[in-house]
């Protein structure tokens, strides 16, 4: 059967998207067709044209009371919107979110501006948390709509002091290749699996690479044979589709250290022979590819934010379907390396097949200095953390505490497991080296514990972002759909990289005491 698809179908609609995001004088902000007014909850009223003449009082009796999130728009010479802040602004993720407020509030404007003169945040990281609320808000997938109904947002004006201009500017730089990052994450996760399968994946990527600095080399599946990746190709072989492997690599001129990042990129997850219930969590499966659009979305921004690191990603990506030649339950698949794997249930697909990117990316000439792993990987992640927090697992505790320090900057929420190795023993196969699941219970546990199996004991972490992977509506800077989550966070990770010393204290019973400087990680 032929399914025709539109020719000139862009899958990644947002790289085309010019946003003029400008740092101008405070005066400025006052001239703009639309412009935020930050409201706290108690004490005066600001000194903002907005609500000259207005009373607390006044605003009550139109509901509007400044607690957090709140919005009211008003209209006049030009559209004024009031963004509750609560007891005020006092980090860059509270700003991000009264941004997006904002920008949701005013969703018919193209033209908005911000007043950051005020705000108890340095300028730079002001700036760039402003931009990134404000794109990101405004983000909508519509490369499928014959009439999208969103006005793009065309310009930001950004209100500063004059001694902050040059720090705002950064921000701002920074802000765009991060929100541009999340957007084109956002896109690949968001398109029909019809419009993007593994082998459409790879082409996108291979047009794409050069224009960020990246090399990408692309294996079919008679290369994947020759590799001997069985887990990626026993989760493939229901398919009418082929698999690919998508191997990328950054090498800044003076390198610092080596990072690889697997990316698990499952395009379709029926369940395969273990076919899913037929639910909205089924229709979601087009986002169980998340993981690989994140690690490919990260390493795009590498280049222009300066990272120092060899960063080498893995993404591994094929559609999990049943049909007459699809892996049984019971069938035993020999993964990269060696290790023989029983498939006890082909729903657990995606640590088969990061388990041979794993390997692959332990075998590398020069050995990375630690891997992280990123997928939509558990429903256990979704039921313990529900749908605003990733579960994190680590083998070491640097790599662990730097991909909480990422997660913190970008607010992409994540919570420490401890890999408990008592429960090891229940992936315990009697015909080969390991099954693919354990029991009934500790299903995140389980699911780290047999990727942490192919690791050679190098630094590795592991997130996963199946809880994380969407928005069912509109939230802050959340946009519906794919969140994008883990691209700004792994940029930020690559970026702030430091090697793990050799022989450093691990962290792989860590328990709750693992989610110290957790901040805001448990909502």
């Amino acid at each position: 059967m032929t399914v025709v698809i539109d020719p000139a179908f862009d899958p990644v609609p947002s790289l085309s998207r010019k946003i003029d995001v400008t740092v101008a004088a405070r005066s400025a902000v006052d001239e703009a067709p639309t412009r935020a007014c930050f409201i706290p909850s108690e004490g005066e009223l600001p000194a903002c044209e907005c609500v000259d003449g207005v009373s607390r009082e006044m605003l009550a009796a139109a509901g509007f009371t400044g607690a957090k999130g709140q919005s009211l728009a008003v209209p006049g010479k030009r559209l004024c919107v009031l963004v509750g802040v609560g007891a005020g602004i006092t980090n860059s993720a509270e700003l991000r979110d009264a941004v997006a407020a904002f920008t949701r509030a005013a969703r018919e404007s193209a033209e908005l501006a911000v007043d950051l003169g005020d705000v108890d945040v340095p300028a730079e990281e002001a700036a760039l948390a402003a931009t990134e609320g404000a794109i990101l808000a405004r983000y909508r997938y519509d490369a499928l709509k014959h009439d999208p109904k969103t006005v793009e947002l065309a310009k930001l004006v950004l209100g500063v002091d004059p001694a902050d201009t040059e720090a705002a500017q950064a921000g701002v730089e920074r802000g765009l290749v991060l929100a541009r990052t999340a957007s084109l994450a956002r896109d690949l996760a968001n398109t029909p699996p019809r419009h993007l399968s593994a082998e459409k994946f790879a082409q996108v990527i291979e047009q794409l690479a050069p224009e960020f600095g990246l090399e990408a080399e692309v294996f079919d599946r008679a290369a994947l044979m020759e590799l001997g990746t069985g887990g990626l190709l026993g989760v493939n072989a229901g398919s009418i589709e082929e698999p690919r492997m998508i191997k990328l690599s950054y090498r800044p001129a003076d390198e610092e250290g080596h990072l690889a990042l697997i990316g698990k990129g499952i395009m379709y997850d029926s369940g395969g022979i273990s076919l899913k219930p037929s639910n909205a969590m089924h229709a979601a499966m087009k986002f169980d590819m998340m993981g690989a659009a994140a690690v490919f979305s990260s390493m795009t921004a590498l280049r222009e934010l300066g990272v120092q690191t060899a960063v080498t990603g893995w993404l591994m990506c094929t559609d999990n379907m049943p049909s007459g030649s699809a892996t049984k339950l019971g069938d035993v698949l020999t993964m990269r390396g060696g290790k023989t794997v029983e498939v006890k249930n082909t729903d657990a697909e995606g640590r088969l097949v990061m388990a041979d990117g794993l390997v692959l990316a332990t075998e590398e000439e020069r050995r990375p200095d630690a891997i992280v792993d990123i997928a939509t990987l558990t429903g256990a992640a979704m039921m313990a953390l529900g749908t605003r927090t990733a579960a994190m697992l680590a083998n070491n505790d640097s790599v662990a505490e730097q991909l909480q320090a990422a997660a913190d900057t970008t607010d992409e929420n994540i919570w420490r497991f401890p890999l408990d190795h008592r429960y090891r023993e229940q992936l315990r196969s009697n015909v080969a080296d390991l099954s693919n699941i354990g029991g009934q219970y500790a299903g995140v546990i389980l699911a780290a514990l047999f990727l942490n199996e192919f690791v050679d004991g190098l630094p590795w972490g592991h997130l996963d972002i199946a809880g994380t992977m969407q928005a069912e509506s509109d939230d802050l800077w959340r946009s519906v759909g794919s969140t994008g989550f883990g691209a700004r966070l792994l940029a930020e990770f690559a970026d702030a990289f430091v090697a793990p010393e050799a022989g450093a204290e691990t962290g792989a019973d860590a328990g709750s005491a693992g989610a110290a400087g957790a901040g805001s990680a448990a909502e």
